[in-house]
């Protein structure tokens, strides 16, 4: 079912928000500890408690082929009405309670002895699933102005380890974004397994050092609950030391696994959404983000799921702006298929190069000067490609 939006012109009177109805089903991700329980005790099928993975790696590129894309824009007149509506900010805000039931859940079934080791790990796996998407749900209210969606963004990040995110990510990656100074911007000829520890180390030093050099303008220390940083890394504390204290040690390792996880979902993400893709020095400053340095898709499925994450140009040139109006740009380069698709092929490197490298040569016009390269393949990336062009 379509929903009008009433407005004034006669053209925007008649758009319809045809993704309303959809964005809830984002709330299936959370449900995904209970559904691989109840799919294992059906089945009896070891392998249903890899639930997240499956869905992820497998069912989610499959949806994104078969529903297609979506590419309509709210129209500029509608945007304001659109982002005011508050029905939207509850489809992320009650991702948060079924997230932390799902946490709390999984660790009652660590704690309980019904699990081998093996399927314990595969639970933590599709724990961590709903922990790296809840990134996303961070990454969505984090960037707004209100202070309970701020705070909100921190909650869901504890589950992760990954608290730094949030300063890390508003006050770092939007200003470095596509430059070969931004650790969240993978590089031409960069793997997968070469950018993850890259970016991950370098977004926790770039985190720890805007928060200190925040502070530092008010000449107070590093080491105070004022630091962002370290007031989104208690909330981890509090949340890992409350399960342990309730459901004991035994399950650590299973806390620890279902983070990494979810912290490296997030990182692939982080790894196709500007590979390649460079912007110019104009003197010594970098020309400003244009749509042209984010890599985006319209694949219906990803999207819903990721609260229109795939619209990421509008994103970098709108932070604020709520994912329910991000547009579509016909300038900005496409990606062959959505995130679930690409996260696939970004973990085997040669099928990666196969598909990507050729479409950042293309948006460069096979000018590879022009690429942000990876600095220890730079001459052989120059030998292949050549070069010829301006």
């Amino acid at each position: 079912m379509m929903t009008a939006i009433a407005v004034s012109g006669p053209a925007e009177s008649s758009w319809r928000d045809g993704k309303k109805y959809l964005w809830p089903l984002g709330l299936l991700v959370p449900m995904i500890p209970w559904i691989a329980w109840g799919l294992a005790a059906a089945t009896g099928l070891g392998l249903a408690w890899w639930a997240g993975p499956i869905l992820v790696f497998g069912i989610f590129p499959f949806f994104d082929w078969a529903i297609g894309k979506d590419s309509d824009n709210p129209p500029d007149s509608v945007l304001a009405f659109l982002e005011g509506q508050r029905y939207y900010r509850w489809c992320t805000y009650l991702y948060l309670p079924l997230q932390y039931a799902g946490l709390v859940t999984a660790s009652w079934l660590w704690s309980s002895g019904r699990l081998d080791t093996l399927d314990a790990i595969g639970l933590a796996a599709s724990v961590g699933t709903v922990g790296g998407i809840g990134i996303n749900t961070a990454h969505e209210l984090g960037h707004k102005k209100d202070d309970l969606e701020r705070w909100l963004s921190k909650v869901a990040l504890a589950q992760t380890l990954y608290g730094h995110f949030f300063i890390e990510h508003n006050r770092g990656h939007h200003v470095r974004v596509a430059t070969p100074e931004d650790p969240a911007s993978s590089r031409l000829g960069e793997s997968f397994y070469r950018f993850w520890p890259r970016s991950v180390a370098g977004s926790f030093r770039s985190g720890w050092h805007l928060e200190k050099a925040r502070l530092g303008r008010s000449n107070r220390k590093p080491w105070t609950l004022r630091n962002d940083v370290l007031n989104a890394w208690a909330m981890s504390v509090v949340v890992f030391g409350t399960l342990i204290g309730v459901f004991g040690v035994r399950i650590v390792p299973y806390l620890l696994i279902q983070a990494v996880f979810g912290f490296s979902l997030l990182e692939v993400v982080n790894y196709l959404e500007h590979y390649g893709l460079l912007r110019q020095k104009n003197g010594e400053r970098y020309e400003r983000c244009a749509p042209r340095h984010s890599w985006n898709s319209n694949n219906i499925a990803s999207n819903v799921l990721l609260y229109h994450l795939q619209r990421h140009s509008d994103h970098h040139a709108n932070p604020t702006r709520r994912y329910q109006a991000l547009r579509h740009f016909d300038d900005a380069p496409e990606l062959p298929s959505g995130y679930a698709t690409m996260i696939v092929l970004a973990y085997v490197p040669p099928l990666w190069r196969r598909v990507m490298d050729p479409k950042v040569l293309a948006h460069f016009d096979g000018d590879v000067r022009l690429t942000n390269l990876q600095p220890r393949k730079r001459e052989k990336l120059l030998a292949r490609y050549g070069t010829e062009k301006a």
